[in-house]
């Protein structure tokens, strides 16, 4: 159900949990998540009744230039992951841990996933397969939800090859499955499943007891995950096949500042109905001072 912003600012929603999302996938009713980074846009993707909105490192793409996500700092992360959580009232908050911030130890990957939680997040996400199951063990031990991501890795796949699209074949679509079945093992509530073939992605959501989000891998999915400027039309420096665009927001936002901008040249704004008054006893007063332009 949709609230008006004055219904929804005085309502009060459930949370969603980990076991709300997984009884999602139990009723086969899809899962929706997106990913959102700021107040503003996480306050109306919460309004609309998203499920699940995954702060993700692609933050560091979208919001500050960066050419892929490698480099995003935790720093950076917890700063979007703060004001996605103020905007969010209902929806399951999933942070996404940067490179770095997990790899090195379990010790390593406990610390930043404690500081995601204390900035607000429900849960947190890490890319990888079998190389992480001590770690997801230890942060789903400590009370911790976790999402696995597997598939194409935006994190690391630059230092390896540049196929994008993963599980063409019948032994990459095992080993695959092996890594999924793992991770739904050690205990993850999730799993992204980004750019895997339709047919691979459909056999590990029947498989696995993890709810599987897609992004680019198909209908079979238990849901699915759209970064929010790609279905706006905000984010034009990639354009993934896989997106659908709801909207045009980049030209709209274009021609309303294009306007803006010529109103003020031509000094069509402000209005009167934008400008403030003083009474005209007050006004009166003031000009019998003496004024003098430089």
């Amino acid at each position: 159900m949709t609230l008006k912003k004055s219904e929804y600012a005085k309502s009060v929603i459930k949370k969603n949990s980990v076991n709300d999302i997984l009884a999602l996938k139990e009723k086969r009713e899809k899962i929706v998540a997106i990913t959102a980074y700021d107040y503003t846009t996480s306050l109306i993707c919460d309004r609309a009744g998203v499920d699940i909105i995954l702060v993700g490192d692609s933050a560091g793409m979208v919001m500050l230039g960066q050419r892929n996500t490698t480099p995003t700092l935790m720093r950076d992360m917890l700063v979007f992951c703060k004001g996605v959580s103020m905007g969010t009232k209902r929806a399951m908050v999933v942070g996404d841990l940067p490179f770095g911030s997990y790899q090195p130890s379990k010790e390593v990957a406990m610390n930043s996933a404690i500081k995601f939680i204390k900035n607000g997040c429900d849960a947190v996400k890490l890319e990888g397969g079998v190389e992480l199951v001590d770690t997801i063990k230890a942060l789903v031990s400590a009370g911790i939800p976790v999402m696995g991501h597997l598939g194409f890795k935006p994190q690391t796949f630059s230092f390896w090859d540049h196929h994008k699209v993963q599980a063409r074949t019948m032994a990459s679509s095992l080993d695959l499955i092996t890594e999924a079945k793992a991770l739904d093992k050690a205990g993850v509530f999730s799993i992204v499943l980004e750019m895997v073939t339709s047919e691979a992605a459909s056999i590990i959501s029947r498989i696995v007891s993890s709810a599987v989000i897609g992004i680019g891998s198909g209908p079979g999915c238990d849901g699915q995950v759209l970064v929010l400027h790609d279905m706006l039309g905000l984010y034009e420096d990639i354009k993934p096949r896989f997106v659908k665009r709801y909207a045009n927001l980049s030209g709209d936002i274009f021609r309303a500042i294009s306007k803006y901008k010529n109103d003020v040249k031509c000094a069509k704004f402000p209005e009167d109905e934008n400008t403030f008054h003083m009474s005209s006893d007050e006004y009166s007063k003031l000009q019998e001072n003496d004024f003098k332009s430089k």
